[in-house]
C-alpha cells in the first residue's frame, strides 16, 4: 500500500501543477470592434439658472418673497424696540405690580416676534425648496428631450465631469438646454 501511495503522491506533483498553471493562462482576446464614440453633453447649471426665463422668474419670485418677509420682520422688531424704550422710560415711576405686568407683556411680545421670525424663515425655505425642485424637474425633462432628440448617451452637470477621454465626444449643450427650457416654459 505504501508503494501505491508513493506513486499517487508523485502523480499529484506532476498532474496538479499542469492543471493549476493552465488556469493561469489568459483567455484568448478577440480584437475589439471599432466602437462609435459615446456622445455626452454637459451643462453649466449656474448659467441655466441665471439665463433661462424660468430661472430668472424663480429668482424674482424668491427675492420678492424674501424682501416682503424681511420688511415684516423689521417692522415687528421696531415695534418691540419701541415698546422696550417706552417701558424703560416709565419704569422708575411704576409700582412693582406694574413692572411685573409690563415685563410679562414685553416678554410675550418678544416671544411672538421670535415665533414670527422662525415661521417666516420656515415658510421661505419651504417655498424655495418647492420652487427649486420644480425648476430642476423642468430642467431634467428638457435635458431628457434634448438628449433623446440629439442622440446623447448622457447629459451631466459640467462641474461633475472630472475627466473625459478623448474617445468620448463631449459637448457643451448649455445654450441648447436653456433654449429648450425656455420653449417648454412658453408652452405652459
Amino acid at each position: 500500500m505504501t508503494t501505491i501511495f508513493k506513486v499517487a503522491l508523485i502523480a499529484c506533483f506532476f498532474v496538479f501543477p499542469s492543471v493549476v498553471f493552465a488556469a493561469d493562462k489568459p483567455a484568448e482576446v478577440k480584437p475589439a470592434v471599432a466602437a462609435q464614440a459615446a456622445r455626452i453633453g454637459y451643462v453649466d447649471i449656474a448659467r441655466i439658472g441665471t439665463e433661462s426665463e424660468r430661472g430668472k422668474a424663480l429668482k424674482i419670485t424668491l427675492t420678492a418673497r424674501k424682501d416682503k418677509l424681511q420688511a415684516q420682520i423689521v417692522t415687528k422688531k421696531k415695534q418691540i424696540e419701541k415698546l422696550q424704550k417706552s417701558i424703560e422710560a416709565k419704569i422708575a415711576k411704576m409700582t412693582p405690580q406694574q413692572r411685573k405686568t409690563k415685563s410679562k407683556e414685553f416678554q410675550n411680545k418678544l416671544e411672538e416676534f421670535q415665533k414670527f421670525a422662525r415661521t417666516s424663515e420656515e415658510e421661505f425655505m419651504a417655498l424655495q425648496e418647492k420652487e427649486t425642485k420644480e425648476f430642476f424637474d423642468a430642467m431634467e425633462q428638457a435635458a431628457v428631450e434634448l438628449g433623446k432628440t440629439n442622440g446623447y448617451a448622457a447629459i451631466v452637470a459640467k462641474k461633475e465631469m472630472l475627466y473625459v477621454s478623448s474617445s468620448v465626444d463631449a459637448q457643451d449643450v448649455t445654450d441648447a438646454l436653456i433654449k429648450a427650457l425656455n420653449q417648454a416654459g412658453q408652452m405652459k
